[in-house]
C-alpha cells in the first residue's frame, strides 16, 4: 500500500530549489521548475549515482555560425538541466530525460499537494 511523506510547505520550495527526503530508505528530489513541482527518484539510470544532488544550470549549446564554426558556447534560455555528480550526464529538470539519449531518462515519483504541504507517494 502506498505510504505519503511530507516534503515540505509548498511555499518552502522556491523557484529553482529543491528538496531530497529518504522515504523508508528511497530517496526521492522534489524541485520547482518554472513554476511547477516535478520529482525524481535520486538514482540516475546510467550508474545509479545520487543524480538530486548533482548542479542544476541552464542547458549549455554551441551556436554555430555562418561559416559552421562555434562561436563559443551559451546558455539555453527557458531550460534547466541537473548533472549526475558520478558521470556529469545531464537530464532536463522538466521532463527527465537526458540530453543525449531520449532513452535515458529520470524514473518519476508521485507527488500530492494538500493544505499547502507538499507529499511524496511511494
Amino acid at each position: 500500500m502506498p505510504k505519503s511523506y511530507l516534503v515540505a510547505r509548498r511555499s518552502e520550495i522556491e523557484e529553482g530549489g529543491r528538496r531530497v527526503i529518504s522515504c523508508d530508505g528511497t530517496e526521492i528530489g522534489v524541485f520547482q521548475v518554472g513554476g511547477k513541482l516535478v520529482a525524481w527518484h535520486n538514482e540516475c539510470p546510467h550508474r545509479s549515482g545520487p543524480i538530486c544532488q548533482g548542479r542544476i544550470y541552464k542547458r549549455v549549446t554551441e551556436p554555430i555560425d555562418a561559416e559552421g564554426k562555434v562561436r563559443a558556447l551559451a546558455f539555453e534560455e527557458g531550460s534547466c538541466n541537473i548533472v549526475c555528480t558520478w558521470h556529469g550526464y545531464e537530464y532536463d529538470l522538466k521532463t527527465g530525460v537526458n540530453q543525449g539519449s531520449d532513452k535515458l531518462r529520470l524514473r518519476p515519483a508521485k507527488l500530492e499537494e494538500k493544505d499547502g504541504n507538499v507529499y511524496v507517494v511511494v
